[in-house]
């Protein structure tokens, strides 16, 4: 169950041997995190909120799930190749790259590769995008999700993706004042 609720947030995102970890100058991303998967009729909806600390970008980093008390849920590395995901408990499981590790956890993959990209407000660089388009809200759709920047001034991300299931991610990211 844990282990499949940290993959849930890690969407809506890895400690091998292989990983290298990110470097004291890595701009470090934090906040709250709510990721919902919808119900379908082969399963039940799904639904986590962590806070969350996100170092990296698509090719290597590291992304920390933990609870509001500070517990560490869940952790996740990656670097060109590899990927793995290590939970409370202590286990750690090694795969070949995000998408492996989002399919193995969540039973589907997610643009986990993307999520540094959009949580800093611009599309990832590795696949095509778009600008949405007037009347709706600023962002872009990216990798069948639309990503909303309407009040990223405010810290707030959000990336829906409507194919079944339907999954939504909401990030409140922490900002200096």
């Amino acid at each position: 169950m844990l282990r499949a609720a940290a993959a849930t947030l890690l969407a809506s995102a890895a400690a091998g041997c292989a990983t290298r970890a990110p470097q004291a100058g890595d701009e470090l991303l934090s906040g709250r995190l709510q990721v919902g998967v919808e119900a379908t009729t082969a399963q039940p909806g799904r639904s986590l909120t962590a806070a969350f600390e996100l170092r990296g970008d698509a090719e290597r980093g590291e992304l920390q799930l933990a609870t509001p008390l500070g517990m560490v849920l869940a952790s996740a590395r990656w670097a060109p190749g590899s990927a793995a995901l290590s939970t409370a408990g202590g286990g750690t499981t090694n795969y070949d790259d995000l998408d492996a590790l989002a399919r193995d956890a969540l039973g589907e993959s997610l643009p986990l590769r993307a999520l540094p990209d959009w949580l800093r407000g611009r599309p990832w660089p590795g696949a095509p995008s778009q600008p949405t388009q007037p009347p709706r809200d600023p962002g872009f759709e990216q990798l069948g999700w639309s990503v909303s920047l309407a009040r990223f001034a405010e810290g707030w991300v959000l990336a829906k993706r409507e194919t079944t299931p339907a999954v939504t991610v909401r990030a409140k990211l922490d900002r200096d004042t």
